[in-house]
C-alpha cells in the first residue's frame, strides 16, 4: 500500500512540476564540450561557458518529438529559426539575451533536433506547432521573434490565433509573398518581396543545388551566406554542424507550401501589437520590410548598413548589435 501510494504521490508530483524541470543541460545533452573556433571577448569559448543552456522537447498532438533550446530568467522570449535552421546557430543571440530574458529557440519539425516526419509540412502546421508550445510552456503571453522562415511561421499563428498571447513581434528580414506573380507591376514585386517565379525551381535549387538564374530565383541570402566575414557567425555556424545533422529532403518539403504564400493579408489588418523589423543594406528584403513597417500601426524598422552585416543573416552576423536592439525594444 505504502508503495503504491508513493508511486500515486510521484506521479501527481510530475504532473504539477514545471515543465522546465525536465530540461537537460545542453552539454550533457548533446553529450560533450565544443571549444568555438574564434575566440571573442564577452563570449563563450566554448560550449560549457554557457552553463545555463538547456535543451528539451515536448510532443505535438500529431505525435512530432520537437526539441527546443532555453536559457536565462525573466520575461519570455521565443525565437523561431528560418527554413533550415536549428537552435545552434542562435548560440551567440541566446547567451547575449539570456542575461535579461527567458530565452526559447524552437527547432521546427525535420529541422535541428527536432524529429523528421513525412506529414505536417505547411506553414499551417508550423504554426500550429508553435501554438502548442506556447502552450507546452504554460505562457499566457510573450515575445516572439521570427527570422526568414520564421516569420512566415508567426505570421500563420497570427492568423489562426490572433495576438491575444503576444507581447512584442519581431520579423527579421522575411518576403511577405516569396513567390512573384505574373500580373504585379514591379512596385508590387519589392512591395512583397517576390524572389522567385517558379517555386519548383526554387525547391530544386535550396534543396538540391540544382541549376537556376537570377530570373528565376534571387540568389543574394545564399551569397550571403557563403561570405563567412564575421567571426560570430564562423563560430555559430561551426557548431551547429558539429552537432546537427540535416536531411535536405525532410526540410525540403514545406518549402513549396513556404514560397506559395502571400502575407499581405495579415500583416495589413492583424498585426496590432508593438513590432521591430529587421533588414540591412546587403538584402534584396530591405523594400517590402519597409512596406511592412509602413503598414503596420506600431513598427519600427532597423536597417543594418553593410558596415553591420545588414543581409539575411544579420543576428547570427552582428549579434552584439542585435540582441541590444532587441532589449532596447523590448524595453522601450
Amino acid at each position: 500500500m505504502r508503495r503504491q501510494l508513493a508511486g500515486a504521490l510521484g506521479a501527481l508530483i510530475l504532473m504539477v512540476a514545471p515543465v522546465q524541470a525536465l530540461a537537460e543541460p545542453a552539454i550533457e545533452f548533446l553529450g560533450r564540450d565544443f571549444i568555438f573556433p574564434n575566440r571573442i571577448e564577452g563570449m563563450p569559448a566554448r560550449l560549457s561557458d554557457f552553463p545555463g543552456l538547456e535543451i528539451n522537447s515536448f510532443t505535438t498532438n500529431d505525435g512530432v518529438k520537437l526539441a527546443y533550446w532555453e536559457a536565462g530568467e525573466g520575461e519570455s522570449l521565443i525565437f523561431i529559426p528560418g527554413w533550415s535552421a536549428n537552435g545552434a546557430e542562435y548560440i551567440n543571440v541566446m547567451y547575449l539575451l539570456s542575461r535579461r530574458y527567458h530565452v526559447y529557440v524552437l527547432d521546427p519539425r525535420n529541422q535541428g533536433l527536432s524529429q523528421d516526419v513525412t506529414y505536417g509540412s505547411r506553414i499551417s502546421r508550423f504554426s500550429m506547432d508553435l501554438k502548442e508550445f506556447s502552450d507546452h510552456l504554460g505562457l499566457e503571453s510573450a515575445n516572439y521573434c521570427g527570422w526568414s522562415m520564421g516569420a512566415s511561421v508567426l505570421w500563420g499563428y497570427i492568423d489562426l490565433f490572433g495576438t491575444g498571447g503576444i507581447h512584442k513581434a519581431i520579423f527579421v528580414d522575411e518576403p511577405v509573398s516569396i513567390y512573384s506573380h505574373a500580373d504585379w507591376t514591379e512596385q508590387e514585386r519589392l512591395d512583397a518581396g517576390g524572389m522567385t517565379t517558379s517555386a519548383e525551381r526554387m525547391v530544386a535549387a535550396f534543396t538540391t543545388g540544382a541549376a537556376t538564374n537570377t530570373m528565376i530565383v534571387d540568389p543574394k541570402a545564399m551569397q550571403r551566406f557563403a561570405v563567412r566575414d564575421s567571426a560570430y557567425f564562423v563560430n555559430s555556424e561551426a557548431f551547429a554542424e558539429a552537432f546537427v545533422t540535416n536531411d535536405p529532403t525532410a526540410m525540403g518539403r514545406v518549402l513549396f507550401d513556404h514560397a506559395t504564400n502571400d502575407w499581405r493579408d495579415v500583416i495589413r489588418s492583424k498585426i496590432d501589437v508593438p513590432t521591430a523589423i529587421f533588414s540591412g543594406a546587403f538584402s534584396n528584403n530591405l523594400p517590402s520590410q519597409r512596406w511592412m513597417s509602413s503598414v503596420i500601426p506600431d513598427a519600427t524598422l532597423y536597417d543594418y548598413t553593410e558596415a553591420e552585416q545588414g543581409d539575411h543573416f544579420l543576428m547570427f552576423k552582428n549579434p552584439v548589435k542585435f540582441a541590444s536592439d532587441v532589449d532596447a525594444f523590448l524595453k522601450h
